[in-house]
This record gives C-alpha cells, sequence and structure tokens, in this order.
C-alpha cells in the first residue's frame, strides 16, 4: 500500500531560492537544492532543470572514500558519475537525491572498523558487520521517496541496482522503472565487493520486477 504523497508538495517553482549553475564536463547544469529530513536520516535533494514524469533520479547513499577520496575499492563513486553523466544527456533533467547514510547507515566509523575486520578475517563487507555487531543495512530511502512524491512526480526512471529503492518509492506511489548501472570494477577488491552485492537478493539488477 503506498504511504501517499508527502502533504503539501513543495513543488520545483517554490525551490526558486536555491537556483543556480553548477559547471560539469565543460557544460551548465541548472540546478535547486531542498533538504531532505526525517527521523530515518538527512540528505539533499538535487533538482536539475525541470524535471517531469520518466525523469531520471537517482537516490545516492554517502561514500566519502568513493564519492570524494576516488577509492578504486567500490562502485560508489562510479555509480555517481555514470548517473550524472545520464541526467547530462537528457539535456541535464533530473533528480539526485543524496542520502547521508554512510557505511550503509553506521557512519565512517562502523564501517572504517568492518573494513579493518574485513581485512584481519578475509570476510566480505557484510559478514564484517555482522562480526562486530551491526545490522548488514541500516539505510531507510522512505524519506527520499517521500521527497520525490513532493515534486509532484508520478513516474521515474530510477538509475538503481538495489531493491530497496525501487520498492520505497513504489511505496511513496510512484510508478517505477529501474534503470541498472553498470559499472566496471577499478580493482581486484572492488570486483569482489560487487560480486559481494550481486550475491545479495537486494542488489541483483537481473532480478527486477517490471
Amino acid at each position: 500500500m503506498a504511504r501517499g504523497r508527502a502533504a503539501g508538495g513543495i513543488g520545483v517553482k517554490e525551490l526558486q531560492a536555491t537556483a543556480h549553475s553548477l559547471f560539469r564536463n565543460g557544460l551548465e547544469l541548472r540546478v535547486r537544492v531542498r533538504e531532505v529530513r526525517d527521523e530515518a536520516g538527512a540528505g539533499y535533494m538535487l533538482i536539475f532543470g525541470e524535471p517531469a514524469d520518466g525523469c531520471l533520479v537517482r537516490i545516492h547513499s554517502q561514500c566519502l572514500y568513493g564519492d570524494a577520496l576516488g577509492s578504486d575499492d567500490c562502485d560508489c563513486g562510479p555509480e555517481l558519475q555514470l548517473a550524472m553523466d545520464m541526467i547530462q544527456a537528457e539535456d541535464g533533467q533530473g533528480v539526485l537525491v543524496y542520502l547521508e547514510q554512510e557505511g550503509r547507515g553506521a557512519g565512517l566509523v562502523v564501517k572504517a572498523m568492518g573494513l579493518r575486520a574485513g581485512e584481519q578475517t578475509g570476510v566480505n563487507t557484510y559478514d564484517a558487520y555482522r562480526l562486530i555487531g551491526h545490522p548488514v543495512d541500516a539505510r531507510s530511502y522512505d524519506h527520499a521517496a517521500d521527497a520525490l512524491a513532493g515534486l509532484g512526480l508520478r513516474k521515474v526512471r530510477l538509475m538503481t541496482n538495489n531493491h530497496d529503492k525501487v520498492q520505497a518509492v513504489r511505496d511513496a506511489g510512484l510508478v517505477v522503472e529501474a534503470v541498472p548501472l553498470e559499472t566496471e570494477p577499478r580493482s581486484e577488491r572492488a570486483a569482489r565487493y560487487m560480486a559481494d552485492k550481486r550475491r545479495s537478493a537486494l542488489h541483483d539488477p537481473d532480478s527486477f520486477d517490471p
């Protein structure tokens, strides 16, 4: 059952106070920003151009190592860059919801502890979290999905390999077409990480429902 649209949808025009230009790969993007927050977490929604029904959307969980430091150990940075490339290829029309959910919602310190445990024992990042007594994935996407509904969107193309993200947006009342993101691993460590994600039932783009 759908949660329903966020009360008093925000409307894209109401965001004009944050409207500005962002240059990427030599091209100009027009962007507006709003905060996304509820009891489950926080983040920001970046609205590029004038997105309409069927626009590209990326819900992205923060990864300091991959997004900002260019780590070769995961696919987070490449997925974000690919999503932005795809938005730019559609005349700069789309939405990025960037969530402060580092380390699958556990935070950077716990993520670091998990990485250390993995190096010491040889287990993957999912089992490493279990070893140190933390949930494998504590993220919620409800606030991101409700923010998208608040824009008045009824249908989106969601760039993701994560089933939880697709379901959250559908639960908010939107029609979702899943658009898998395929990136090449930049190291053997990244290849193992990506394989571990695909073995998880929640990260198998080949099994998306239509």
